[in-house]
């Protein structure tokens, strides 16, 4: 019997109510439908055209969100080497360039270039506690003047600490997630 994979739904834009599979992976946990329809309610103003980064994007439930809604450009970054091969077939399904997806680490992406995004999902493992490095390397050079960033977290621990220039423009919970929309800076 094959083992039983798992969808998630688009929830608006062009590919609106389209279903796509992920494999199943360790710590893989997409942003479930409710959050991740108030996080882009919230980035509404500012998706449309916009290069994105998806870190640990898993299933890239937000990054596929993000071009369904008109996004210019997604990179997905994520070390599964299963879930990007099927992060990539999906990307490939509805059209889009299936190289964005990078299987690879957070950290193996700081160590190239530097190269600026106007959105960053950032929502990664609860128990990795990588949140303070990633956000110190995101303040390095990859975030555009007005950058927003999705950061979501696991309710029961604090929300790390946040560079200065850094502000919260939204915050809410759901469940064991806490999720906050940052800007870097002024838009």
């Amino acid at each position: 019997m094959a083992k039983q994979t798992n969808t998630l739904r688009i929830i608006g834009g062009t590919h609106r109510g389209r279903k796509l599979s992920f494999v199943d992976a360790p710590n893989l946990r997409p942003t479930p439908d409710r959050l991740r329809e108030t996080l882009f309610n919230w980035l509404q103003p500012v998706i449309y055209e916009a290069r994105c980064l998806d870190l640990f994007a898993g299933s890239g439930a937000l990054g596929l969100e993000a071009l369904s809604r008109g996004a210019r450009e997604v990179v997905f970054v994520e070390k599964d080497r299963k879930a990007a091969q099927r992060l990539s077939e999906n990307l490939a399904l509805l059209g889009y360039d299936p190289s964005q997806c990078l299987q690879q680490t957070a950290q193996a992406l700081f160590a190239t270039e530097a190269s600026l995004f106007d959105v960053v999902f950032l929502d990664p493992p609860y128990k990795s506690e990588l949140l303070p490095e990633i956000i110190t390397q995101l303040n390095n050079g990859w975030l555009a003047a007005g950058a927003r960033i999705y950061l979501e977290h696991d309710s029961h621990q604090d929300a790390p600490a946040l560079p200065e220039g850094w502000q919260v423009l939204k915050q809410t919970r759901a469940g064991q997630a806490t999720a906050l929309l940052l800007q870097f800076g002024d838009s």
